[in-house]
């Protein structure tokens, strides 16, 4: 299953005005169990209170969690980095015409080959070393790029079924639900193995996505992505699905993330220079 005709179609939808992209943010924070997840850490972070703060944002994407945090830390630096240009200048247009291109910019960068020494405070990596087969290789240039004390935090899928990759069908060479992988996802110390190689220390791990996770990401997200690519004649009735399955779905997220979980198919990693 392919996420990215998915995201292109509903980001035409919603890309229409900055007010629709916004209100689009606003959407996925509540629909995405990771973004609680993230937006939790986030906010550790602006407890804090350091004055500043100069941070990258390795694989941003649509710049959700870029707007989070420019509206979080009012005197925070961001880099947007990603590997698709078209999505590049769309985030920079878009934080230009909200008035915050002065401290959030985009730009094209291959994070197994991006190192801009000792300059952030902090990397936020979402769900983009499960698509980097040389992920040592990434964790080493985050090490170099962070200053001192700087902190990383990383939301993955997990190897007890994140991507999905392992069903009842999968003999027959049909794929996974998440096609897109290159890795079905970390063991909580294999991934603390790799960071302490590269440098990294007081590491800690999280599991997400328990059991009340699970169930919210396939009532939230598996289904209605799974019937948009079958049909596109879905998006005129996922309004209605939403109003119907989304109280149920911001319950079961509610409970995941006041639980601590012994496993589960998502990973938080936290982890400091």
């Amino acid at each position: 299953m392919q996420y990215d005709p998915i995201k292109r179609s509903l980001g035409k939808v919603f890309n229409q005005t900055p007010a629709l992209r916004i209100f689009f943010y606003r959407l996925l924070d509540l629909l995405l169990l990771r973004a609680w997840y993230i937006r939790r850490e986030l906010r550790k972070v602006s407890k804090l209170k350091q004055a500043t703060l100069n941070i990258l944002d390795a694989g941003s994407g649509f710049g959700q969690y870029d707007y989070y945090m420019s509206s979080l830390g009012k005197n925070w630096t961001i880099t947007g980095a990603d590997v698709k240009e078209e999505q590049i200048a769309d985030c920079n247009q878009f934080f230009k015409k909200i008035k915050r291109s002065d401290r959030v910019h985009f730009k094209y960068a291959d994070l197994t080959k991006y190192i801009e020494e000792d300059t952030y405070d902090l990397i936020l990596s979402v769900d983009v070393m499960e698509h980097i087969l040389e992920d040592e290789l990434v964790f080493a240039n985050f090490y170099k790029s962070m200053k001192e004390g700087g902190r990383l935090i990383i939301s993955t899928p997990s190897d007890q079924g994140g991507s999905d990759a392992h069903h009842e069908h999968e003999e027959d060479g049909v794929h996974g639900f998440i096609d897109e992988h290159v890795r079905d996802g970390y063991n909580a110390e294999d991934i603390k193995t790799k960071l302490k190689r590269a440098g990294f220390k007081n590491i800690q791990t999280s599991y997400t996505y328990g059991k009340a996770g699970n169930i919210s990401w396939r009532l939230s997200m598996k289904f209605p992505i799974k019937a948009l690519n079958t049909t596109k004649l879905f998006f005129i009735v996922l309004p209605a699905y939403y109003i119907l399955t989304y109280p149920l779905a911001y319950l079961l997220n509610w409970i995941d993330i006041s639980q601590t979980h012994k496993t589960g198919t998502g990973l938080m990693v936290v982890a400091q220079k």
